[in-house]
């Protein structure tokens, strides 16, 4: 019935506007090819068909951390494509959210018909206890692998990192050094195996002292970079788990008089605006952030609508972007390890 409902109201939107029923739903999941006239001309008339179904639904949205470009990215796009589908917007961001046991009353918000949870820090076992009650949700990034009923979307992390550091192994590097995520992250696990597989294929396994797991931060960037660059065999280039670590690892090249990339290669992840802000300026991997935070508030309000969604787990592909901070591997003498 809530099928039969919702074309129902597609078809009246397009009787109503005068556009096609195909161009009514490609408004609602946000595609580009829609002129801005025919998008605000469905908009409204989206807007006039929620008041008379008695108003629009609220949403929650839940980002426990500082809203900087990663997470403003995902945020400001979540909340974008919810009004496209003419939802409000409650906000729960900020890292002092961590700490409040938010999950456990979403249920209960007054008037709160579903949310969107984005890297939620909670394990899987409070996600399956909100998903039994009922209560209609979606995780853009999540942490910890997500359990099998509950709706997730994420960027292909394995296959990202795996072609980074086939980029670094095509220069001719062997010795790379990894600044990873913090352990047990999926993200974090996941570019932390596409990394090795691309060595393994040429052979080579990383050494422990190769790989650092840390906050991703460029703090932590700079101390981890120091690590590996102090070592009486430094490795020829670093691939690091975000933008931000790899922007301390440059930092740390400098300090000790190193060139990038002459001496060493240095990439990151994410291709946030400060990948292009540096000098020279940052090999990554492309995440589709926006993509993300609209696809899962397409998965929200499909479920809102009674459908149940084909793929619960949807990855995302990235692309990698080759700027000057990779180059040829330096020339070196044979050091045994």
């Amino acid at each position: 019935m809530e099928t039969d409902r919702r074309r129902a109201r597609v078809r009246d939107i397009a009787a109503e506007t005068g556009v096609s029923i195909a161009t009514v739903s490609r408004v609602l999941n946000d595609h580009v090819n829609v002129s801005p006239r025919t998008r605000e001309l469905v908009l409204r008339a989206v807007e006039r068909r929620r008041a008379e179904d008695g108003g629009p639904r609220t949403v929650h949205v839940r980002c426990p951390y500082v809203l900087t470009d990663y997470f403003g990215l995902i945020v400001s796009s979540i909340a974008e494509a919810l009004r496209l589908h003419g939802a409000r917007v409650v906000l729960d961001a900020g890292e002092s959210s961590q700490h409040a046991d938010t999950l456990a009353g979403l249920p209960d918000e007054p008037g709160v018909a579903g949310a969107v949870l984005v890297l939620p820090p909670e394990d899987g076992d409070r996600l399956v206890a909100l998903a039994r009650r009922g209560f209609p949700f979606v995780v853009v990034d999540p942490r910890t692998p997500p359990p099998p009923d509950v709706a997730a979307v994420s960027a292909a992390h394995f296959s990202g990192a795996r072609a980074l550091t086939a980029h670094l192994v095509e220069l001719g590097h062997r010795d790379i050094g990894v600044i990873a995520g913090p352990e047990e992250w999926l993200a974090g696990d996941a570019r932390t195996a596409g990394h090795h597989a691309a060595l393994a294929r040429v052979g080579v396994l990383p050494a422990a002292d190769r790989v650092h797991h840390v906050e991703p931060t460029a703090a932590e960037g700079l101390r981890a970079a120091g690590e590996l660059l102090d070592l009486p065999d430094r490795p020829t280039a670093i691939a690091c788990f975000n933008d931000k670590l790899a922007v301390g690892a440059l930092h740390a090249a400098f300090d000790r008089g190193l060139r990038v990339p002459e001496d060493l290669s240095v990439a990151g992840f994410d291709d946030i605006d400060l990948s292009r802000a540096t000098r020279p300026a940052l090999t990554t991997v492309r995440q589709p952030l926006r993509e993300m935070g609209r696809l899962a508030v397409t998965q929200l309000m499909r479920v809102l609508d009674g459908h149940r969604p084909e793929a619960l787990h949807l990855e995302l592909s990235t692309t990698l972007v080759v700027r000057g901070s990779t180059g040829p591997a330096p020339a070196r003498r044979d050091r045994p390890r």
